[in-house]
């Protein structure tokens, strides 16, 4: 995409059957999981990927719906990497007329001077993005904050924890952050990553890369997570609905954490 294109969402992208099925998927999980509540103001983070400029989409379609009132508020983080194309972002905002926040940072500078060589380069990332974004949350008044996660995300999460560190967690819908006073919540756990490539193929969402030193070579257990999902879908259809549905149908007592045993006394 040249500078000089719009990045206005296709014509018409609403009243497609796809758009209809993600916003169902977001309304039943703002339902399921409390998301969103009267009076919530909500940042949402945007970083010009295909899932986060369909999150931000969905909640103003269902914000525009909603029987109760709330505010959304978009928010780039830009990390400074070179060639990050925030001014596509900035343009869509404006063009679809957001209240936004773009944010400037030295990210960039602070991982190339403090990382030690060989340790994850996405993991200190994520780190300074997720508190800049705690930081810009507040600023601007907001109770929330909104990330992109989706169904796939849920449950690579839950695979990579089991078989790389050894425990038994994925990531919650909605939970207080580490600073307890942020609510971050994710409204995209029901929705497949294909349904959202689909989508911004056919609504042609203006999507930036992150220009970050180790894009697409990065988070390779991830990777092979999702080969290992789409070889098991071959036999297993249904296997991604099935694990998402274990993360909500916990049994404690036929698990081995000497934490859930019920004391045997009573007490």
């Amino acid at each position: 995409m040249t500078p000089c294109e719009t990045t206005k969402p296709s014509a018409g992208f609403k009243a497609t059957q796809l758009f209809r099925k993600l916003r169902h998927g977001v309304g039943k999980a703002i339902g399921d999981f409390g998301l969103i509540e009267k009076g919530d103001r909500i940042a949402v983070a945007v970083s010009g990927g295909k899932d986060s400029y369909t999150l931000l989409l969905l909640l103003e379609e269902l914000r525009r719906r909603a029987p109760v009132p709330f505010e959304l508020v978009a928010v780039n983080i830009d990390s400074g990497y070179p060639g990050y194309r925030t001014d596509v972002i900035e343009k869509f905002f404006r063009e679809n007329k957001f209240t936004y926040r773009m944010v400037p940072s030295e990210h960039f500078a602070i991982i190339t001077e403090k990382r030690r060589p060989g340790s994850s380069y996405c993991s200190i990332c994520s780190r300074l993005k997720r508190g800049a974004l705690y930081e810009a949350a507040q600023t601007l008044g907001c109770n929330k904050l909104a990330l992109g996660h989706h169904q796939d995300d849920f449950i690579e999460t839950l695979l990579l924890n089991q078989f790389f560190v050894g425990s038994l967690k994925s990531m919650s819908a909605s939970m207080l952050a580490d600073n307890g006073i942020i609510t971050v919540i994710r409204p995209l756990v029901y929705l497949a990553e294909e349904d959202i490539i689909a989508f911004s193929r056919q609504a042609e969402l203006p999507v930036v890369c992150c220009c970050c030193p180790v894009c697409g070579s990065a988070d390779m257990q991830r990777k092979r997570m999702k080969r290992l999902l789409t070889e098991l879908q071959v036999d297993i259809p249904h296997i991604k609905n099935s694990m998402l549905k274990a993360l909500s149908n916990v049994h404690p007592r036929h698990l081995l954490d000497p934490s859930l045993r019920r004391d045997t006394t009573g007490t």
